[in-house]
């Protein structure tokens, strides 16, 4: 029987509980049978949805994957319920999910599961509750294998195509010669810096402690599931008037919700509360994904026809600061964000990050890979990525999907911060340790409330802009 060994980045993620949970809200009923028909023609045609993890101990005792017969039935769970006696169906979704996420992944099959659940919310007449391990793949190659299985809901038969970005003309090559000349020794020393920087926090540098940071040696975690769904063309809003990316837009607002979570966290006055926050190191280990854009064609001719295509974990890691200090004008937030990632952008960082996992990992094993990682997300106080969604309306296996929303569990840390869009949705997703964070819907409503600040600063900068 042929054995893959895990790549680098899937075997740190390779505990039992390290997760992804992904919930679709449908605009219809579901149909298990449409499910079971449509993984059986796509999903499991995917190497790692029908392989299993096994301890190799010939090599070393490291997890490899190992191709298994398995039934589509077994993973499709449709949950026995009695749906008219349940009063508040969104809290019910929320703890369902909430205890999904408390439980590890069975190890013993193949590693992933869909629960089915046909009860009306505010948000989607029926859900599908995806638990998925994360060495199978990180967020944009799942979010890529979704589209892969999905069609159009304009034209069913029709993929959904990949946005791509314009190139910029070229002006003259003494020009470009130069410039190419500066952006290099710009990028050779930003990444000394951060590299730096990385190194300092893998070997002793922690995050001061703070109402966010759980404690890695307790060995406990209680996880809750919450999300919040945004309007995208707010964000948009945001982002073209100051001229940045969505990515800067939302880790700005993260920043001035979390200042806003923290400042509530301490007693004292205004002024005493400003003085401790100025204080506090609180940093986030921030996703990068490294591989180029995989085309949805060549995903749907891996799943139909069994072609080879690159897929699975391929991404790096930054460690992002994150200026939770009080401020007057609200956008100093967004703009700290887009200094930093712009700075973060030109560096090497998340590629050295997952150099050192892959030569950590071929000279002292999977043993010193895990240490490594939990150094990581044990010195640092949250997690954050942003995945993008499609532009247009999709339907998964003949369901149309009303919104995504997603929160990848990992690492010792009591905070994980997700962005998924979908259409002109944003959906925010915490996953947060309750033993140390008790209270997610307020950090939820804190976040909210940023963008609406934000949002508000930026209207009023037009106008100025506008009067002139």
């Amino acid at each position: 029987m042929p054995m893959e060994p895990l790549s680098p980045m899937s075997h740190m993620l390779s505990s039992p509980n390290f997760f992804i949970v992904i919930t679709f809200g449908f605009k219809v009923r579901c149909n298990p049978s449409a499910f079971v028909e449509g993984i059986n023609n796509s999903l499991i045609n995917a190497p790692r949805f029908s392989s299993k993890m096994e301890i190799d101990y010939k090599r070393k005792g490291d997890p490899v994957w190992i191709p298994v017969k398995l039934r589509v039935e077994d993973h499709v769970i449709v949950p026995d319920l009695e749906y008219s006696n349940i009063e508040n169906p969104d809290q019910f979704i929320e703890d369902y999910t909430s205890n999904i996420a408390n439980i590890p992944m069975d190890m013993s099959k193949p590693l992933w599961e869909f629960h089915l659940l046909n009860i009306k919310t505010s948000k989607a007449e029926s859900l599908a509750i995806v638990k998925i391990h994360h060495s199978i793949g990180d967020g944009m190659s799942l979010m890529s294998l979704l589209l892969a299985c999905s069609r159009k809901t304009s034209d069913p038969d029709a993929l959904i195509s990949n946005t791509t970005a314009t190139k910029k003309p070229v002006d003259s090559m003494a020009w470009w010669l130069f410039v190419g000349f500066w952006f290099m020794i710009r990028v050779t020393f930003t990444t000394i810096v951060e590299f730096s920087k990385l190194m300092l926090t893998i070997c002793f540098l922690r995050d001061t402690k703070n109402p966010l940071m759980g404690n890695p040696s307790d060995g406990f975690q209680s996880w809750k599931v919450v999300h919040r769904i945004i309007s995208f063309e707010d964000v948009k809003l945001v982002k073209d008037t100051m001229n940045m990316k969505v990515n800067d837009v939302l880790l700005g607002m993260t920043q001035a919700g979390l200042s806003r979570y923290l400042s509530s966290k301490y007693d004292g006055s205004t002024a005493e509360k400003k003085k401790i926050l100025e204080k506090l190191r609180v940093r986030g280990a921030v996703a990068i994904n490294l591989r180029p854009a995989t085309k949805i064609e060549d995903l749907a001719d891996m799943m139909a026809k069994g072609s080879k295509c690159r897929w699975g974990n391929f991404i790096g890691t930054i460690i992002f600061p994150l200026w939770v200090k009080p401020e007057k004008d609200p956008l100093e937030y967004i703009r700290r964000a887009k200094a930093t990632m712009d700075r973060k952008k030109i560096s090497l960082e998340a590629f050295i990050f997952y150099g050192i996992i892959k030569f950590t990992l071929k000279f002292f094993g999977g043993k010193a890979v895990e240490a490594f990682g939990k150094r990581i997300f044990g010195h640092t106080s949250l997690a954050f990525s942003n995945v993008k969604g499609p532009d247009e309306e999709i339907s998964f296996f003949h369901h149309p999907i009303s919104y995504i929303a997603g929160s990848a569990l990992v690492g010792s840390q009591a905070l994980n911060i997700h962005f998924i869009s979908y259409v002109d949705k944003i959906v925010i997703n915490l996953a947060v340790d309750t033993t140390t964070i008790a209270d997610p819907h307020r950090l939820c409503d804190d976040m909210v409330e940023a963008l609406e600040i934000i949002k508000s600063a930026t209207q009023e900068k037009r106008f100025h802009k506008t009067e002139v």
